[in-house]
This record gives structure tokens, sequence and C-alpha cells, in this order.
């Protein structure tokens, strides 16, 4: 998404500007319906009920719009507009569908498995998995990369020696959230201070001050997790995983070629679908010469050998690999994958982007942007009120990327105005609007995660300590003044 796209969306055509109550009321709307959903269908709720309440939302918000004068080609302009910020996102959901799928099938993801079983040890498996996803993504800068490459595989891991998916997902999450800010090859860490008005390495540097406590935090809090853990039934689990793992697929060194290409790829900042399609391409030619028995067991009954892998391949992608083992916790770690898996996804997505692009178009989300400013008398209310800004965005408008911009743009002025310098503002956007996005089950980073990691945002967000801690620390620093830079002629002299 450029920012042009996203200045397009953060103007709005409203005859008559909206009322603080009409603003607050889709909102309300909203959460009551979203509260409703999660209580009637718990973790199904993200597979068609909250759809269903941001069409409501979105409906409320038109309706408001409407009665201030706009008409219904406004409003579906926008909601055009909005949809069409998403098809990139969208494209990259359907493609890591597939990947999974293949590289399950290829025997990449039962390698990665296997391996991770063999050389983490329960106890430390949950900071190891934080640590292990925070470089990957530190020398990437995709949270969305790692997560669908070695976070499927850690998931894979931690069903294997019987720990919990919830504290896994989310120490995969604190882990490749830490690493995508932190890093320079991130999109959203290039994006922050462009928006902000400061430079890259500068932006980084003064993160480092609010990002490296939270991580160091978050570790400790995994390895009291893992220290807790009862590692001689761990063990027996383990056992039994590694030894199905090798019966049902050739476990070899050579099946992480796919992974490593893929970094590589990711790494020289290569455009991400033809980075995940050499993925998928790569991991079929490997199936194809070393786990032919798996593709022609999942194929059924077929007229020669060649339609049989032909057939298993195709299924793959589309559905998703599935294995009959005999052993229930081998086939549902190993059934997964396919587009067909993204599309409760990509529906919810869809629905969150209408929604979000009503709110900014008829001119609520800016009325409460507004609302918010009249809380600010101090820098430390100031650094409050951008992040909770920014985790509004991320509710209200479902994107991670517009949640970064907007709040950049309308509180840039106001740290003009109190004398802070810029980079700041770019630390308090990523500490906030780039790494609560995974939190919020309808945005974008919240979908992806679910779907790719298969654990349901509400039951992961508890243990995404990083991702909790960063914006708590952040808010402190500004009411303690501590690490708040002002512009450089109001520095005090040497």
């Amino acid at each position: 998404m450029t920012v042009s796209q996203e200045s397009d969306l953060a103007s709005t055509g409203s005859a008559v500007s909206p009322t603080l109550f009409q603003a607050l009321f889709p909102i309300f709307v909203l959460v009551c319906l979203l509260s409703l959903s999660v209580y009637l269908f718990g973790e199904d709720s993200s597979s068609g009920p909250n759809q269903i309440a941001l069409c409501v939302g979105a409906v409320v918000a038109a309706l408001i719009g409407w009665n201030n004068g706009q008409n219904w080609a406004e409003i579906e302009a926008s909601i055009i507009s909005g949809v069409t910020v998403a098809i990139r996102p969208l494209l990259i959901l359907f493609s890591v569908g597939a990947l999974i799928g293949s590289w399950i099938m290829s025997g990449t993801v039962p390698t990665m498995i296997y391996y991770s079983l063999l050389i983490l040890d329960p106890s430390i498996f949950y900071a190891a998995s934080c640590i292990i996803c925070a470089f990957i993504a530190l020398s990437i800068g995709s949270s969305w990369t790692v997560a669908g490459t070695i976070g499927i595989a850690l998931i894979g891991a931690a069903g294997g020696m019987g720990l919990s998916l919830e504290v896994t997902a989310g120490a995969i999450i604190s882990g490749a959230y830490f690493g995508d800010k932190m890093s320079p090859l991130s999109d959203t860490t290039n994006l922050a201070p462009a928006v902000a008005g400061t430079d890259l390495f500068t932006h980084i540097g003064h993160m480092m001050w609010t990002t490296i406590p939270s991580i160091v935090i978050a570790l400790v809090l995994f390895g009291v997790i893992g220290f807790n853990i009862d590692t001689s039934s761990s063990s027996s689990d383990l056992e039994i995983t590694m030894g199905l793992l090798k019966e049902n697929f050739t476990i070899n060194f050579i099946m992480l070629l796919p992974v490593v290409v893929l970094l590589v790829m990711a790494n020289k900042k290569l455009p991400p679908i033809p980075t995940i399609l050499a993925g998928i391409l790569l991991g079929i030619v490997i199936a194809l010469i070393f786990q032919k028995p798996a593709i022609i067991n999942l194929a059924g009954e077929t007229p020669n050998v060649f339609l049989g892998l032909f057939k298993g391949v195709w299924y793959t992608l589309f559905d998703g690999f599935a294995i009959s083992s005999g052993n229930e916790t081998l086939d549902d770690l190993m059934t997964r994958g396919g587009m067909s898996s993204m599309l409760w996804v990509i529906w919810l997505v869809l629905c969150a982007m209408v929604f979000g692009a009503v709110m900014d178009h008829t001119g609520l989300l800016r009325r409460l942007v507004e609302y918010t400013l009249s809380f600010v008398h101090s820098t430390g209310s100031l650094i409050a009120t951008t992040i909770a800004t920014c985790f509004g965005s991320n509710i209200i408008t479902s994107d991670q990327y517009i949640s970064v911009v907007l709040p950049g743009r309308m509180y840039k002025h106001e740290y003009k105005n109190r004398n802070l310098d810029m980079k700041n503002l770019s630390r308090t956007l990523e500490d906030s609007g780039t790494i609560t996005s995974p939190l919020i089950p309808w945005n974008t980073c919240g979908a992806f995660m679910a779907g790719t990691l298969g654990v349901a945002t509400f039951a992961y967000v508890p243990y995404c300590f990083f991702n909790l801690i960063n914006p708590v620390v952040a808010i402190i620093y500004g009411f303690l003044n501590f690490k708040i830079t002002p512009t450089i002629e109001n520095q005090p002299e040497q």
C-alpha cells in the first residue's frame, strides 16, 4: 500500500461534520456484537459471526454518513477503495495457504519439526521459539514470512511435545514482531520514520530504549512458564511423534532447501508473492522426488502413478495436505494448508476493511481522533493518546499500515508544537501501530496469524507478552519523561 492510497483513505467527504455520539455509536454496536459473538460461538467466532458483526457496524456507519448528507455512490466508492487496499495482503494469504500445504507434502515442515524436537528441550522451548523467530525476522524484516515458515514448524513441535499451542503462538508472534520492528528491511520500520519525518537508523536506535526491555521481560516470562513444564510427560510424547514422522515422511536436511531459498529471497527484498511462489514450486519438486508414497496415499485410487502424483499435488495446493497415520496428534499436525484454508481469513479481512473504509470516509474516525486530542495536556498524555489512537485504528481500519500513517499525520503537528523530536513520534507509532495489529482477530495481521498458526487470536493474545508489554513501557517512559528527546534547538547544552 502506498502513502498516497492511505492519504486517500484518510480523506472524508462528509457534507456535515459528525458529532461525537455519531462517531462512537458504530463502535458501540460493533463492540457489543463482537462480545456476543465470542460469548455465543467461542473460538469459532472468527469463522463467520465476527464477519456479520463487522458488516452490521459498516451499515450503521453508512447510515450515519447518509444522514449527514452523503449519498450511496460516495460510500460505495469508499468501500471499493478500502477493499482495493487489501488486495495485496489477500493474495499473500492465498499464497501462504498453498505454501503451507506444499511444505508439509514435501517433508519440509516435518523435517523442521523433527529437528526442533531433537535439539529443543521442553523447558526452554517457549523462550527459544521467541528467540529463533526474533533473529529470523530481524534478518528478513517480515513477521508474516516467519510465522508462515518457522512458525508452523514450531507449532508442530509444540504439539509433538505436548506443550501449549497458545503459549507457543504467543512466543512466535512476540519474537516475529520484535524482529520485524527492529529490522531495517521491514516495511513498517521504514514507513514510520517516513511519516514522522526522521531517518531510518535514528528511528531504530531510538526504538531500542522501549523495545529491548520489553523483549527481555517477555523472555523472562516465557522462561518461567517453561521451567514449570512437566518434562517427563513431554519426553514420551516427543519420542512417539519423532518416530511417526520418520515412518510417514523422508526426513533429511535436503528438505530444508525451500526454507533457505525463501529466506534468502526475502532478505534480498524480492516481492513477497513471487518469493512465496518460488517456495511452493521448490516444495512440489522435492515432494515429487522424496515423498511419493505420501502423495499417492493422499490422492487415493487413480489409473496410474503419474495421475496419482498430479492429483495429490493439485489437491494439496487447493485444499491442503492430509494424512491418516492412525495417530490423532500427528494427523492434526500434518493436515493443514491449502488456499481454501485461508477463505475464512480473507472473508474476515474483507468485512473489516469495509467497516474501516466507511468509518474513515464518513469522517467518524477523524472525529474520534480530534476528540482524543482534547485530553492531551502533557508529553505523557500525548504519548499515551498516540498509542491509544494507533491501537484504535488497528481495531477500526483493520490495517497496520493505516494505523501508522493516520495517527502519524494527525499528531505530527502536536509533537512539533511541544518541541519534541520527530523520532519520538516514529517510535511511538511502532510501539503501538505495528505490534498491536496481531492482537485483533479481524485485523489483517491477527487474521493471518490465527489462520497460519491454527490458534484463535483470543487464545494466543494473553501470551503475546512482547506485544502487550511494549506499549505499556512506552507510556511509562512518556509520563516519566525518560528518553523523550526534545528538538535540537531545545536540547540542553552539554
